[in-house]
């Protein structure tokens, strides 16, 4: 029986070092968002949270300049209706490329699949006129609707589903009367949720966090997502630092939050996808 390599002391060093480096910072951006904004010159820097937490929160609210609880509020509102129907459409679509037999499915998928090598920034114009067509500038659907399917998701769910879910379950289940809907639904859908965590936490963050495309459509700055609205923020010749970074704290809890809730199951099917790899 093959032994399992067993970490020694600089192994666990070597972890909580990497650990400690990689929480530092976001426990910095607390520190500062919880003192004021001369925190930043101060040598040497404080390392324990200050009292002004809650100034802080006040003064980001009113600031008539950047519009913050609207940026999360349509963040909010984006970043949710985009993952659901990310992680719906390409969990359905991975089961179809996966599972059913149609004319065109491998032609078809190396068209999605190609979609994944065109960079983003090449998209940005052609798109622009569009949702000038469309009159959507300055509206949400902007945002929301170029990104409701990836290619991404889509090959990933199709690559998942081609190991994760059993012929043969999906035979028995047309045997007991099941049409192809129901299939996707009780059968496929459960076995591929360990994935469909992974995807939708991705595509939360992704969303969250982009900048390019909402700033190319979305001019009304009291229509803003929380990037726009971190951006204000950092604007002009004096920058109010403890805002910005309590801005930025604030925008990184639901982050933190999905990640706590969701996190078990995320790691999960990382960690089942790698033993079927």
């Amino acid at each position: 029986m093959t032994r399992l390599w067993s970490a020694g002391r600089l192994t666990y060093l070597a972890l909580a070092l990497s650990a400690a480096l990689s929480i530092f910072p976001i426990y910095w951006m607390f520190v500062v968002a919880s003192r004021t904004s001369d925190t930043m010159g101060q040598v040497p820097p404080p390392f324990t949270p200050g009292g002004n937490l809650g100034a802080n929160i006040a003064k980001l609210f009113d600031n008539t300049d950047a519009y913050f609880l609207a940026g999360l509020i349509n963040s909010a509102i984006v970043a949710s209706t985009v993952t659901i129907s990310v992680v719906f459409f390409s969990t359905l679509a991975g089961f179809a490329f996966a599972k059913l037999r149609f004319r065109g499915r491998n032609a078809l998928l190396l068209v999605i699949v190609a979609t994944m090598m065109v960079p983003t920034q090449l998209g940005v114009i052609p798109l622009y006129l569009l949702m000038t067509k469309l009159n959507w500038n300055d509206r949400l659907p902007a945002v929301i609707v170029p990104a409701l399917v990836t290619g991404f998701g889509v090959f990933m769910m199709r690559q998942y589903a081609g190991q994760a879910v059993s012929t043969e379950l999906i035979e028995a289940a047309r045997i007991d009367g099941c049409n192809t809907a129901r299939i996707y639904w009780n059968v496929v859908l459960p076995a591929l949720r360990p994935a469909a965590a992974v995807l939708g936490l991705l595509t939360f963050m992704t969303t969250w966090n982009d900048f390019l495309w909402p700033y190319a459509v979305l001019n009304d700055p009291e229509n803003p997502t929380v990037q726009l609205s971190l951006r204000a923020l950092s604007d002009g010749y004096y920058q109010d630092m403890s805002q910005v970074f309590t801005g930025t704290a604030i925008a990184t809890l639901p982050l933190l939050l999905v990640f706590v809730v969701f996190g078990r199951q995320i790691i999960g099917g990382i960690m089942e996808g790698a033993v079927k790899a």
